[in-house]
């Protein structure tokens, strides 16, 4: 039985999405007052959105690859 880490991110990675998750509602709202701003700071939206996007995928691409070195040693011929 081969027991490996089941998570999605690891913990640096969870605290980096974590601030991407804050930054997509401070884009459309002032800090200072909590009210709307007038012309919303689209660059951190999307710059939110793709830091997102980039560490999900580069979280499931070190999942895989994890999980390819697991697999190959099981799969190891027993001498």
């Amino acid at each position: 039985m081969v027991l490996y880490r089941a998570y999605l991110v690891d913990k640096y990675l969870a605290v980096m999405l974590a601030f991407m998750v804050v930054g997509m509602p401070i884009a459309f709202i002032s800090p200072d007052d909590g009210q709307l701003r007038k012309p919303p700071l689209y660059t951190l939206f999307y710059a939110s959105i793709a830091g997102f996007i980039v560490i999900v995928l580069y979280s499931s691409y070190k999942g895989r690859q994890e999980r390819r070195k697991a697999n190959a040693k099981r799969k190891r011929p027993k001498k």
